[in-house]
């Protein structure tokens, strides 16, 4: 079975999921998007404060879970623009160190409120 990870230093879920799923060895992330968590609105409308709060979001699930980013093993990033691409890259990549996960990076025609990037990923528990 599952557990559901939950924690108030990133935002709520805004629909029927959890933040992350974890399967015992492996920890399923959903997708985060730049919300802040205490005040549940965009951090910014720039495309690199939304990235880096993304990542933030990302390592305060990680984080509850007893996990770091050295534990993400694959992250797909959406973006509402690829021209924002180089831009996310560049602070994702801030935030892992080699050897870097799996990825994948897709434009999309719409993010969940309008946002301009998001990113879900799986960590494996060493």
């Amino acid at each position: 079975m599952f557990k559901a990870i939950s924690t108030e230093q990133a935002p709520a879920a805004i629909g029927p999921y959890s933040q992350a799923v974890d399967l015992g060895n492996l920890l399923l992330i959903s997708g985060q998007i730049p919300l802040d968590p205490k005040t549940m609105e965009f951090v910014s409308d720039e495309v690199g404060e939304q990235a880096h709060q993304v990542m933030k979001n990302l390592g305060a699930i990680l984080e509850e879970a007893g996990l770091s980013y050295r534990n993400v093993a694959k992250a797909n990033i959406y973006l509402a623009s690829m021209d924002d691409f180089s831009v996310v890259n560049e602070i994702y990549a801030s935030y892992l160190s080699e050897p870097y996960p799996a990825r994948a990076a897709v434009e999309v025609s719409k993010l969940p409120k309008g946002a301009l990037v998001e990113i879900e990923a799986i960590a494996v528990k060493e």
